[in-house]
């Protein structure tokens, strides 16, 4: 399973959606691709969290297997991007990044952002 950064915000802030993370996290191999990080802190500087940001980031190392970029990824990320802003309102270069990842390491998507509801392979939260 492959952790999007929403799946991750919903389990640092105790929701009843990040307790259903919790539970992916005791039975599920999962993994997180380090572009998240960039996200996590993003958001924890947007909600006035900035004291809790390394805590967060070494929270998910523990939790998660980290996969780096690499130029598969990047380049399929690049494809999708185009392909995916033509057909999905609000999509993102970072969920570009997720679903090439997701594609390429065949993972499922746990996530709870609805740009990719359409796609299969996609828990959403």
């Amino acid at each position: 399973m492959l952790f999007d950064t929403s799946a991750w915000i919903e389990f640092f802030q105790g929701t009843r959606k990040g307790k259903k993370v919790r539970q992916f996290l005791k039975v599920e191999e999962n993994f997180t691709n380090i572009v998240s990080f960039a996200e996590v802190i993003n958001w924890c500087l947007r909600n006035n969290l900035e004291n809790r940001i390394n805590s967060y980031i070494e929270g998910i190392k523990k939790g998660s297997e980290i996969l780096d970029l690499d130029e598969k990824i990047i380049t399929l990320a690049g494809r999708l991007n185009y392909e995916r802003k033509m057909v999905v309102k609000n999509w993102g270069m970072m969920d570009s990044f997720i679903l090439a990842t997701s594609l390429l390491y065949d993972l499922k998507i746990l996530t709870k952002d609805s740009q990719f509801k359409d796609l299969q392979n996609v828990e959403i939260l």
